[in-house]
């Protein structure tokens, strides 16, 4: 199974060994959206609802979550990351757009916590405003930019 490096020659399923690798600084930045209702948009930016502040409950919950991800996704090497950002980008009329920066030290790269990172940040938008607006939708979950490691830079084009 050439190319997968999750697999083996067998085709069992295996955790890379990255023990030979050196360390070095790698970066990640990924983006999901929530498209909404104008009006759950209006009452978001207002702190208008009644759980709170969304967008500070949702990045705490994408930091949480970037931490996470080696207990999440079974072949992620669990890394102590040095730093988790999260911005959040209002596009009237009904989108938000999550956007995730974590860097750290190590063997391997965070793109996987960068993308659990903006997942679990939508998702807490979605629960927070559940009650008022059901049709909400997330999507475009995808990796922008990584750096560092053998594969080099990577930068979306799109």
């Amino acid at each position: 199974m050439s190319g997968f490096t999750h697999f083996d020659e067998q085709g069992a399923a295996r955790m890379v060994d990255v023990g030979h690798k050196e360390p070095s600084l790698r970066v990640a930045r990924a983006s999901a959206s929530v498209i909404m209702s104008p009006e759950t948009l209006s009452q978001i930016t207002l702190k208008a609802l009644q759980k709170g502040d969304v967008l500070e409950v949702a990045r705490l919950a994408g930091i949480m979550a970037a931490k996470q991800t080696g207990t999440l996704i079974p072949l992620c090497h669990p890394i102590g990351i040095d730093s988790v950002e999260l911005q959040f980008e209002i596009q009237e009329p009904d989108t938000i757009v999550v956007e995730s920066t974590v860097r750290v030290f190590a063997r391997t790269g965070v793109e996987m916590e960068a993308m659990t990172a903006v997942s679990v940040a939508a998702l807490t938008i979605y629960d927070m405003c559940k009650a008022v607006d059901r049709a909400m939708s997330i999507g475009e979950i995808k990796l922008l930019e990584k750096s560092g490691g053998k594969s080099g830079h990577f930068v979306r084009d799109d």
